[in-house]
């Protein structure tokens, strides 16, 4: 069983807001070696929605590895905001997926919530560029 603590990255992203959407999650050891990626196209939603949907397959993926620390860092300022209790949620959308990541939040020992700016978070952004660029080229039908 994993001791240490996890590092988690989290994006998640749509095209159109809302349009077509997926996200990314990348964990990171202490000193800074990826040693697990997560992404998956989760259909049509909004930018915020696919955030916290982010957060949520992050948790749920340190929860199954046994992980019982992390620090979790995002680019989405307001999200961030939301999930340490500073900012009201008002987007009737998300109050679901905030109570879902709240919860997952209750498995662990210790978890914090970090922003970062988003060259910061550039690899989890690319797992979801792949994704939304893969299922672009999947609903594409060619000749038309």
């Amino acid at each position: 069983m994993p001791d240490n603590k996890i590092k988690i990255f989290t994006d998640g992203g749509s095209r159109g807001n809302p349009g077509p959407a997926a996200v990314g999650v990348v964990f990171q050891d202490q000193h800074k070696q990826i040693i697990h990626e997560f992404s998956e196209y989760i259909g049509h939603t909004t930018n915020g929605q696919a955030e916290y949907q982010a957060i949520i397959l992050g948790l749920k993926k340190a929860k199954s590895l046994k992980y019982r620390k992390a620090d979790v860092f995002m680019d989405s300022q307001f999200i961030v905001e939301q999930l340490n209790g500073r900012y009201k949620i008002k987007e009737e959308g998300i109050i679901p997926l905030f109570i879902k990541a709240w919860n997952l939040r209750l498995d662990f020992d210790e978890i914090k919530i970090h922003y970062i700016p988003r060259e910061k978070n550039q690899e989890a952004d690319k797992l979801v560029n792949l994704v939304l660029n893969r299922q672009n080229r999947i609903n594409t039908i060619p000749g038309l």
